[in-house]
């Protein structure tokens, strides 16, 4: 790290050193980051908006002519963050890639500078929306930014929607740009669509600068914003679908428990904050927000770690599988390796992954068996498996599942020696997706240590159902039946691996009277 050779561009702007106080060596972290190759047309807060989620941003220094940008943020913490993210995913400013290391600066002293008076507005403007003090002298009315009458509502599509995107997500995402009051989600052309209202047009206004065309996942779930032609929505129930952030008395319309009101604390938001380790997703998230709430750091990550968002490139790169890499894109059949070849069998296989779809066929190598070839009824469903399933434990080994070559899986021809090592499930009674539209679609999680357990019969106790886990080898922490429906309850068990293993093992267990236990992820804790 010691070569002082001026390959990283520090150097570009020497001769404006004498404008800043105390150099030190290229590289070192930094609460002032230098941004280059950035478009000639970008605004102020174009740029600011690369640093808002993670921190404050005190100051900017526009170098048009160079194309180049100073950000300093409020802290060092928040600027590592920052460049620990943005080291493997790439950000774009107007389609064009962008490059963020750390200055040899310290901070930004821009006081005397012509041309900061636009920089110091835009600043401004964008510390109102954060603290929600909005009655601005310099906020940016007078550039025709924040047009007279705009309305506080976005219309927003998600498109590429390889991963469920909920209401959750969304309002952790767009919470990053002031106070949401309403969002109603929504299908329609067979797109996934939300309405989402700020408590001030400006909060809309911003959050639609920094966020149109990033996409909420790695290489999937894009977002296109604009602003609605409703300037206000009426929410009728507070459920999935919908909710209205300032009346939790709203019934929830549809039978569901309804959610109480700190739900990004609840469930950290699937694959968004925590997923290179968590494994809640295979992406890598694309917009990370490192404030997010009742996220703590998985332990392990050492004393460097400053938060779910330090991803280091390794971490990353173990865990993108982005389509294409090696498989081929739109493939369904996934290459799962690194399997405990003692304990794992094509059944278990078939249950595990199809939590996440249909799956039709399963290979375990017959010359190293801890490698096997999962077919899923279709591309999508291959991807979403992939996602949730990449990185967890499973029977002391770390699973690891990226698109296969292979189109599909070949079955043995008659007499071929394969100590039925390849099974096919094609007509299973067990698939959850076989009916379009099943509810079953609205309820796909990442792997958790609590389980959704139901089809429980009347005359099963609470202790049976702990016993039969007990049996399989899990520590019970908690348990409890659903309220209105004794048919259903919630299990939490010592960790992730173990609910994995009691998934596996457990699901479609033969309770008596006909009734056939069906365990899945769940996303509520008890």
């Amino acid at each position: 790290m010691n070569n002082s050779t001026s390959s990283t561009g520090v150097y570009a702007n020497g001769n404006d050193n004498k404008k800043f106080k105390g150099d030190r060596p290229p590289c070192s972290p930094s609460r002032v980051l230098h941004l280059r190759k950035i478009p000639s047309d970008v605004t102020e807060a174009e740029v600011i908006s690369l640093g808002l989620p993670f921190g404050k941003v005190t100051n900017l220094l526009m170098l048009k002519g160079k194309s180049q940008a100073f950000l300093e943020m409020a802290s060092e913490e928040a600027a590592v963050t920052m460049v620990n993210y943005y080291t493997p995913v790439t950000p774009h400013l107007r389609s064009q890639p962008v490059f963020i290391q750390y200055s040899n600066h310290r901070e930004l002293k821009t006081d005397n500078l012509p041309n900061q008076a636009r920089a110091q507005a835009a600043l401004q403007a964008v510390s109102a929306v954060q603290s929600g003090n909005l009655a601005l002298p310099g906020a940016p009315t007078n550039e025709g930014t924040v047009l007279p009458g705009q309305s506080p509502v976005l219309r927003i599509i998600i498109e590429n929607l390889f991963y469920p995107v909920t209401l959750e997500v969304l309002h952790q995402i767009f919470s990053k740009f002031g106070t949401v009051l309403k969002i109603i989600t929504f299908t329609k052309n067979n797109q996934f669509q939300a309405l989402l209202q700020y408590a001030d047009p400006l909060n809309a206004y911003y959050a639609k600068m920094a966020l149109d065309g990033q996409n909420i996942y790695n290489a999937c779930c894009t977002l296109r914003i604009d602003f609605s032609k409703l300037t206000s929505l009426n929410v009728k129930y507070n459920n999935d679908k919908s909710r209205d952030f300032t009346r939790l008395d709203l019934p929830t319309g549809d039978g569901q428990p309804s959610l109480e009101p700190p739900m990004a604390a609840a469930f950290g938001a699937p694959g968004i904050i925590s997923s290179p380790y968590a494994g809640a997703a295979g992406f890598a998230p694309a917009i990370g927000f490192p404030q997010a709430t009742g996220l703590s750091v998985p332990a392990g990550l050492g004393p460097g770690a400053l938060g779910p968002l330090t991803i280091t490139s390794s971490a990353v790169t173990g865990r993108m599988a982005i389509p294409g890499t090696s498989g081929i894109p739109g493939n369904s059949v996934l290459l799962v390796t690194n399997l405990n070849p003692d304990l794992i069998t094509p059944h278990g296989l078939f249950i595990l992954f199809g939590v996440y779809g249909d799956v039709h066929r399963v290979k375990i190598m017959f010359n190293k068996k801890e490698n096997a070839l999962v077919q899923m009824a279709d591309a999508n469903q291959a991807q979403l498996a992939m996602n949730h399933l990449s990185g967890q434990r499973l029977y002391g080994k770390v699973l690891r599942a990226t698109l296969s070559k292979h189109q599909a899986v070949q079955l043995p021809r008659e007499g071929q020696e394969d100590q039925g090592l390849t099974k096919d499930f094609s007509n299973s009674p067990l698939h959850r997706f076989k009916k379009p539209g099943s509810k079953n679609f609205q309820n796909i999680f990442p792997p958790s240590a609590t389980l959704h357990l139901s089809n429980i019969p009347p005359s099963v106790t609470v202790d049976d159902l702990k016993n039969l886990f007990t049996e399989a080898g899990c520590s019970v922490k908690a348990f409890k039946f659903f309220q209105k429906d004794r048919k259903m309850a919630l299990i939490q068990l010592g960790s992730v691996e173990e609910a994995i293993q009691a998934l596996i093992e457990l699901h479609n267990h033969d309770l008596g009277e006909n009734h056939h236990l069906r365990v899945s992820f769940s996303k509520s804790t008890i």
